[in-house]
């Protein structure tokens, strides 16, 4: 008789992570699922992504997909508040059930290791960042560069197995049918 054996684990789903209310986990306890992982921000002009991010959460969530969203304040000091302020602005003005993770960094030198390999593994986002990119510097504000995250809510889709499938440039809205297919497709 054999055993099934589980997927072996990769070192994204190894790098230790905290929830948004301080306890420890991992995309390993994730394992399975499909998940979308979302730089998020309370203070951006795409912040009003939450809504649709929740709406898709929804849709999708008894066949196996999460929405993991990571607070950072990397870009124009957008995502300011506390865990505790984060969580409450993303329970009252968005009524968030996806699971939200501790404010992190996503680029630059103190770079979370999650954002490290994740953008390592896929450099380029599909959409149009190249627009965006050009938005942003018509606006006087400076940009990153491939394969640095470009601004909040930048997209990155994980299927079952772990590996990262693909990754969504931040005006790429959650309920783009480019997004949403790519989420149909790794729910199989």
């Amino acid at each position: 008789m054999s055993q099934a054996l589980a997927p072996p684990m990769s070192d994204l789903q190894q790098i230790p992570l905290t929830t948004i209310t301080g306890d420890s986990t991992s995309l390993n306890d994730y394992l399975g699922k499909v998940l979308l992982v979302v730089n998020v921000a309370s203070k951006c002009g795409l912040t009003p992504q939450y809504e649709a991010l929740e709406q898709i959460y929804r849709n999708y969530k008894d066949q196996g997909f999460e929405v993991l969203g990571f607070p950072a304040n990397n870009f124009l000091g957008q995502e300011p508040g506390t865990d505790d302020e984060i969580a409450e602005f993303c329970n009252v003005n968005y009524s968030v059930s996806f699971p939200l993770f501790s404010k992190i960094s996503v680029a630059g030198d103190d770079q979370h290791p999650l954002y490290a390999e994740l953008t390592a593994t896929k450099p380029h986002a599909e959409g149009d960042p190249e627009a965006m990119r050009e938005r942003l510097k018509g606006l006087g504000i400076p940009t990153n560069e491939d394969p640095d995250v470009l601004w909040n809510f930048e997209k990155f889709l994980i299927g079952r197995d772990g590996a990262v499938v693909t990754r969504f440039a931040p005006s790429t809205t959650p309920d783009d049918p480019a997004l949403t297919g790519a989420i149909e497709a790794a729910l199989g």
